[in-house]
């Protein structure tokens, strides 16, 4: 089961540069029975990998920014320390309806 998320959700961030987060943590809470926080735990460390292997074969292409890319990423790192901070904070129920919200919010901004 692992394995076949882990393969659509390479495919899919190749593809559209999604995988994680949107992917990964609800496959796990449905088909692996991961709780929220390990999901989403696991899904960060998982991505490592895979934006890895997704920036080796952009930067051979040559499709990379990479000044950009620091401007994003350094502070999301920062962000991502701030962010696991809070999760560890929140009950657990409140946490998986406000990543919902964010999901649909996404799914309808996307659709327009």
């Amino acid at each position: 089961m692992l394995i076949g998320i882990g393969l659509a959700a390479g495919f899919l961030s190749g593809l559209f540069g999604v995988g994680g987060g949107i992917l990964i943590v609800p496959m796990l809470v449905a088909f692996a029975a991961f709780g929220p926080r390990p999901a989403m735990a696991t899904s960060l460390a998982a991505i490592l990998f895979s934006a890895a292997a997704g920036t080796v074969a952009y930067a051979f292409a040559q499709r990379v920014d990479w000044r950009d890319a620091a401007l994003i990423g350094i502070p999301a790192a920062f962000g991502s320390l701030g962010g696991t901070w809070l999760q560890q904070r929140i009950r657990a129920r409140p946490l998986v309806l406000a990543f919902s919200v964010l999901l649909a919010a996404t799914a309808v901004k996307l659709a327009l």
